[in-house]
């Protein structure tokens, strides 16, 4: 009786899926951006695989110098190789880039400052969903440390973006639609609590990358366009961290619904590109268009608390801070 009431329920919820699966395609945004970028240079974090290929594949096609970063090297040949056969292009360079290790982050900002002439758009893909918490060397959460923290030390880079000639640079910060079931603790932001799954702690990451976006765009004022986006419910193993029933219903509706990385990567794509998009800062964007992040996103005592913290553990000073920004 019960596998087939079991049975009953699971068709039911299947049904209800190719519903939605049918209005999530209807609803997928698609960048139509014809643009070149030819002799703009681009860098991509999770470059080399999934959502992140993708879109360098898409921008080395449009003429631009292509830098992809990821924190493995055979993945980085690889997908440097891959790059470059789908795209034509052979303008497309790999870089070794681990955002858990600060000391990696800042490596890579300064071969980036001294050997590079221009950066005019700089893309954070990168994200993962790690099983278990722990803290890295630098004693930073892991999930915190690749989601949020790497990113937000790559501000070390916006004295080379800042001088992008023609337009503003754009940084482009990937997020999720779990940011909206994230919480932020300043006083704990970077604890490790077994009692904490690991999704809730991807979702704080996410969370805290839309307010660091927020807040860096009001920072700051001239030459710079700094955007959110939600790629929506791409295929990825990071939602295989769900358990129990929670984890079998995400499968269910994710077998449904979830975008291809080609399709996760066009909401980052049209806002890599658009005219409209690059006028404006601080934005969130969903399929392809301008959207609502939640409202704690736009917190700015929250979000100043935020930054003020992130600098202390990614040993960022307040000089470092005003030069980065104003200088």
């Amino acid at each position: 009786m019960y596998c087939n009431m079991h049975c009953f329920e699971t068709q039911t919820i299947e049904r209800k899926c190719r519903i939605l699966l049918h209005y999530v395609k209807q609803c997928n945004g698609i960048c139509t951006s014809k643009r070149r970028l030819d002799g703009r240079t681009v860098i991509i974090t999770g470059g080399t695989s999934g959502m992140g290929l993708e879109i360098a594949v898409d921008l080395a096609e449009r003429g631009a110098r292509v830098i992809v970063a990821c924190p493995f090297e055979d993945e980085g040949e690889t997908g440097t190789k891959a790059i470059i056969q789908r795209s034509g292009s052979d303008n497309v360079v790999f870089k070794l880039l681990d955002l858990s290790l600060m000391s990696s982050v800042r490596k890579f900002a300064k071969d980036i400052l001294e050997n590079e002439r221009r950066v005019d758009i700089l893309v954070n893909n990168a994200g993962t969903c790690a099983r278990q918490q722990f803290h890295t060397s630098d004693g930073l959460n892991y999930i915190m440390a690749v989601n949020y923290y790497g990113a937000y030390l790559l501000t070390l880079l916006l004295p080379l973006l800042r001088k992008s000639k023609d337009e503003p640079a754009r940084i482009i910060n990937v997020s999720s639609v779990l940011h909206y079931f994230g919480l932020i603790d300043i006083e704990n932001l970077n604890s490790v609590n077994r009692s904490t799954s690991a999704v809730r702690v991807y979702a704080n990451s996410k969370l805290c990358l839309t307010l660091f976006t927020m807040e860096l765009a009001r920072r700051i004022k001239s030459n710079a366009i700094i955007h959110a986006v939600d790629p929506g419910a791409v295929g990825t193993p990071i939602y295989l961290t769900f358990a129990g029933k929670i984890g079998i219903l995400a499968t269910i509706i994710l077998k449904y619904v979830q975008k291809t990385p080609w399709e996760g990567m066009q909401t980052a794509l049209h806002v890599t590109l658009d005219r409209e998009a690059g006028s404006t800062s601080g934005g969130f964007y969903r399929n392809c268009e301008p959207a609502r992040a939640r409202k704690t996103a736009y917190d700015e005592k929250l979000a100043g608390r935020l930054w003020t913290e992130s600098a202390r553990l990614v040993n960022l000073s307040e000089e470092d801070v005003q030069n980065l920004l104003y200088k």
